[in-house]
């Protein structure tokens, strides 16, 4: 009998030497005259215990890890095909806490099937939204999205169902979807993950988007430093393209769709909507000034849906479960789910999909595991680089998009990097100008002149001279930007270096006071 064993091959788990972990079973069971099928999964996201191996046993995927090519011999030896005791052996992998305790529904499938498999995707509830989708109306596929409550999951968080409507609306010849794949943000990783361990859910998302506002071209501009993501998506094309799920006549329905990828110019800015629609056209990124929108005029002046990888993936299981399975789950006007990425100082590093509404300490503690260092943590920065520090007391914090900016603060992407006590936050105000100073596109004066000069301004500050007038100076530069920058990348900024001045002033050489959120 053949044993089937899971060895990951996304990013994550490359780094950590899962191509020799496979090649090692591989050999070994072959020494050992053991029939093997080894299956290449996506990362479930436990990524300290990467290279994740799991065994398919009569009792379900037994699951071994941190496990090295020098640990082969002896799993093998210990009878780990047969899912027996190991140092290395964690249990039913369905049965760890942290995934048993998720909501998994945009990576359903994600460390459990072959991400380049059509079949193992149709086995997993696969192209079910497809299908649902080619028997309704345009509009009724806008208003599933639209009644789901599904926002934007690169930042802004827009809903989604008002910007399918206004391209659905816009009368022209050629309309394109967009996914937005640049994912550049510090501590993210969601986008990755979903284009390497399951890429026919981002193909569907898209393609349902396409039918729903008559949209006939797709482009996945991907981050040029995902060399793994772009190979796996374009092998999951080809297939979709040869079993009839892209191109003309979609399933034998009157529908067309073309998808490609598209690598991106690696610049942070270009994951700002209309940056990347200026990239994609093959001119230098730089940010348009709005009106007119993307959803009127976008790509090559045609209307555009421009989502990110994560709103698009979410759009099957929406079309699949309907919207209100969808609703059902978060808090407030925050639906659905949001796949949380932990990073920074964190013992347990590694995605959480989790409903809105579950707080930070709950994520830093419970998932997490507290700091990697053992010390107190002292800050989280969520949002990626542009979003604000929240000091410990702001950790019961629920995760939704309305009580994070009560607190002047921003989900984003998800990404949540933690900090110990030894982190001086005034130099992490000052990465803050300098990764603006360093990414901007230079079109506006605030963004490019403000970033510049607040690096001169931290300087000062950390050196200890003319602090009074420098922080009151670094405020001023701080309102500019906040209220003059083209876009989010000037015009956000500010809210690390001032949370950090606000929450951290003894980080600053001032006198620690209370300071309202």
């Amino acid at each position: 009998m053949t044993t089937t064993i899971y060895v990951p091959r996304d990013s994550s788990a490359l780094s950590l030497g899962a191509n020799q972990v496979a090649t090692a079973i591989m050999h070994e069971a072959a020494a050992r005259n053991i029939p093997v099928n080894i299956v290449r999964n996506g990362s479930r996201g436990m990524f300290w215990l990467e290279p994740l191996v799991e065994v398919v046993t009569d009792a379900g995927r037994v699951a071994y890890g941190q496990v090295t090519e020098d640990d082969i011999d002896s799993l093998f030896t210990a009878g780990f095909l047969e899912g027996e005791d190991h140092a290395l052996r964690l249990g039913l992998t369905e049965e760890l806490s942290w995934l048993r305790n998720q909501e998994r529904l945009t990576f359903a499938r994600v460390g459990i099937t072959d991400p380049v498999s059509l079949q193992d995707y149709l086995d997993h509830d696969g192209y079910k939204g497809l299908h649902q989708a080619l028997t309704l109306a345009g509009s009724d596929i806008v208003q599933q999205v639209t009644d789901s409550g599904l926002r934007g999951r690169g930042g802004a968080a827009f809903p989604t169902g008002i910007k399918w409507k206004t391209v659905l609306e816009a009368k022209a010849e050629q309309k394109y979807i967009v996914c937005n794949a640049d994912e550049g943000d510090s501590g993210t990783y969601s986008d990755r993950m979903i284009m390497e361990g399951d890429p026919f859910v981002l193909i569907e998302g898209m393609t349902i988007a396409g039918i729903a506002v008559g949209a006939t071209q797709g482009y996945i501009y991907v981050r040029s430093e995902y060399p793994h993501s772009i190979e796996t998506l374009n092998l999951a094309i080809k297939t979709a393209y040869a079993s009839g799920y892209l191109g003309r006549g979609i399933l034998g329905s009157k529908h067309d769709f073309y998808l490609e990828v598209r690598r991106a110019a690696g610049a942070y800015v270009c994951g700002e909507e209309t940056a990347l629609l200026e990239s994609l056209e093959g001119k230098r990124g730089l940010v348009r000034f709005k009106p007119p929108l993307p959803a009127i005029s976008g790509l090559f002046g045609k209307p555009t849906v421009i989502n990110n990888v994560i709103s698009l993936a979410t759009v099957p299981i929406i079309m699949d479960k309907g919207s209100v399975y969808y609703r059902d789950y978060g808090m407030g006007r925050s639906r659905g789910t949001l796949p949380i990425q932990l990073a920074g100082n964190i013992k347990h590093g590694g995605l959480v999909e989790k409903a809105f509404g579950v707080t930070l300490r709950e994520l830093l503690y419970d998932y997490g595991g507290g700091s990697a260092s053992g010390r107190p943590i002292k800050a989280v920065q969520v949002g990626g680089p542009l979003g604000a520090y929240l000091p410990e007391s702001q950790f019961d914090t629920p995760l939704d998009y309305e009580e994070f900016g009560k607190l002047w603060a921003v989900l984003g992407h998800g990404g949540i990097v933690a900090f110990d006590d030894t982190v001086d936050m005034a130099h992490m105000a000052r990465y803050a100008f300098e990764f603006c100073a360093i990414e901007s596109c230079g079109k506006c004066t605030p963004c490019r002149i403000g970033s510049t000069r607040g690096v001169e301004v931290m300087d000062k500050i950390i050196a200890g001279t003319e602090q009074a007038q420098s922080i009151a100076l670094v405020k001023d530069l701080s309102d500019t930007m906040l209220n003059g920058s083209l876009c989010a990348l000037g015009g956000m900024t500010p809210y690390p270096v001032l949370s950090a001045l606000n929450h951290f002033p003894e980080d600053f050489g001032l006198v620690k006071k209370e300071h309202a959120a």
